[in-house]
Parts: structure tokens; sequence; C-alpha cells
């Protein structure tokens, strides 16, 4: 009996511990300012399906004239992508379709873009996707912004 009580509270520590490190990370990620919520989908096919796989729920941090994804679940505290701003080219938007809108938070917009000749997707919320593209088209003099 003290056996299985020893364990349970050694599991409910961890469980907290872990979850205090989550907390933590997104905190130290968002402590700079310039964040939101972003989900990502890369390396598509030529024509993506609308079921919903390959969404990955993240937070975006603008960091200069890069972009940096963090993916939410995971305890790295290193950026999972970096996108340049003069490498994006933003292709179209879309409403999510099909099985998309269960994997996506319930405000989100689709953008498709290129990131030197990957194809992805980006969806954000309206306010954060329109911060997005005032981000984009304020690049500095000189730089090229495909903006569709």
């Amino acid at each position: 009996m003290v056996l299985a009580l020893t364990v349970c509270g050694i599991v409910v520590a961890l469980v907290v511990v872990g979850l205090f490190f989550f907390g933590l990370r997104r905190r130290l990620i968002q402590r700079s300012g310039g964040t939101f919520d972003c989900s990502l989908r890369w390396d598509l096919p030529e024509k993506p399906d609308t079921a919903g796989k390959g969404w990955s729920y993240g937070v975006a941090r603008y960091n200069g004239d890069r972009i940096e994804w963090y993916r939410v679940f995971s305890y790295a505290y290193r950026p999972r992508r970096t996108l340049d701003r003069a490498a994006i080219e933003v292709a179209g938007r879309r409403l999510p379709e099909g099985e998309e809108e269960l994997a996506l938070l319930s405000d989100a917009v689709v953008l498709a873009c290129t990131h030197r000749g990957t194809r992805l997707e980006l969806a954000m919320s309206e306010d954060a996707l329109t911060g997005f593209l005032a981000w984009l088209e304020a690049a500095p003099p000189g730089q090229r912004v495909n903006v569709a």
C-alpha cells in the first residue's frame, strides 16, 4: 500500500513539474512580445487535402526580419521553424474547409505561402493575419515582398 502511494505521488509530482515547464517555456517565448497563435502545415503537396491532417498548433514570434515558430506541445526553447521576411511569398488566403475546422482555432484564416520553394500554410486569427501582412509589407527598402 505504501509503495503504491509513493509511486502515485511521484507520478503526480512529475506531471505537475512537466506542466510547470510547459507554462514557463511559453512565458519565456512571449516575454519579448510580438507573439500570436499560429498553426502551421509544412511542405505541402500541390493539392493539399482538407482532412485536417498535418496541422501543428504553435506560437509565432516576430524577431526582426524573421518569424520564429514554436510548437506549443514541446519543451524545446529553440524555434521549430524560422521564416525570413524576404523569402515569404503569399499565394492566397481561405477559410478552413471540411475537417480543418475541427483541427484549427475557431476564428482561423488559412494563408497559403511559399518559403524558399517550400509550400506551407499558416492558420491564424483575422487580427493576427492583418498584423502579419502589415509586417510583410513593411519590409525595408530594396527588399521584394510578394503578397497576393
